[in-house]
């Protein structure tokens, strides 16, 4: 199997870096194209993989082809997909908000296509990524995509009636924890703790509480109560959290992030 990448951005650009660490893949079997040829050679010298001069060529020369461009440009590229379209393609997206109908609408409504969702930490290979696929997918090339995106991180199969949430909580997420790790470390700055030393530690210390979550099988909040003791410092701070509605503040921006996916796909 060959595999092309349609937009070379810094999503792209993690994957084929995750891929050509793999065992599993190849850099000789990633093409990429992109409008601006220089990424493409610059990725083709870095990694090793082929830089094509145009989506007609990529997809004579692959199998699975990415499209890794933004939404809103996926007009522009989809017509000149459909122009070469083959029976052996499997087509597989990572836009957000556009849905497995739209792009059956758009090139083929016999073409299998996966939907992906990953997010930012595919640089560092930590992404959390989720999929669908319509109908026409077969196992084995489903089992082939999810192994392409199990280089960058995790990846589950989500219903698409709620790829809209997972957009939120599994790709926009991120932004808001790099906020609230930036946030500790600055309030430990106004204290009187240097900041690099600060962030390590934030850092450090939303990982582990994240591992904490999914290896305790622990509720939260079950987790909260074991962390405050009566009287003790850090129920002052839950305390200062809720009284300031920070659980509502996060609900807010799910709520700002979803209606704007579910528009998107409108």
């Amino acid at each position: 199997m060959k595999y092309g990448f349609i937009g070379l951005g810094n999503m792209a650009t993690a994957i084929i870096k995750g891929m050509c660490k793999s065992e599993d893949f190849e850099s000789s079997s990633i093409h990429g194209f992109n409008r601006t040829i220089a990424k493409a050679t610059t990725l083709a010298t870095t990694y090793g993989i082929h830089a094509n001069n145009s989506i007609e060529e990529l997809m004579a020369n692959c199998d699975v082809i990415i499209l890794s461009v933004k939404p809103q440009m996926l007009p522009d590229v989809l017509p000149e997909v459909k122009k070469h379209l083959l029976d052996r393609h499997i087509i597989v997206s990572i836009a957000a908000g556009k849905n497995i109908s739209y792009f059956q609408e758009n090139l083929s409504a016999t073409t299998p296509i996966i939907r992906v969702m990953p997010n930012i930490n595919a640089i560092v290979g930590a992404s959390t990524s989720c999929y669908t696929a319509s109908e026409q997918v077969t196992d084995a090339q489903l089992q082939l995509v999810t192994s392409l995106f199990e280089t960058v991180g995790t990846i589950i199969e989500v219903p698409e009636n709620l790829f809209s949430i997972f957009t939120t909580i599994g790709g926009s997420s991120p932004a808001f924890t790099y906020m609230y790790i930036d946030a500790l470390a600055r309030a430990a700055v106004r204290e009187g703790m240097p900041k690099n030393m600060a962030l390590d530690i934030a850092a450090n210390a939303v990982l582990g509480s994240a591992k904490m979550i999914l290896q305790s099988q622990e509720h939260p909040w079950e987790l909260v109560d074991r962390v405050c003791s009566p009287g003790g410092t850090t129920i002052q701070g839950v305390s200062s959290l809720q009284s300031n509605h920070f659980e509502t503040t996060i609900h807010d921006a799910v709520a700002a992030v979803t209606n704007k996916d579910r528009n998107l796909s409108k």
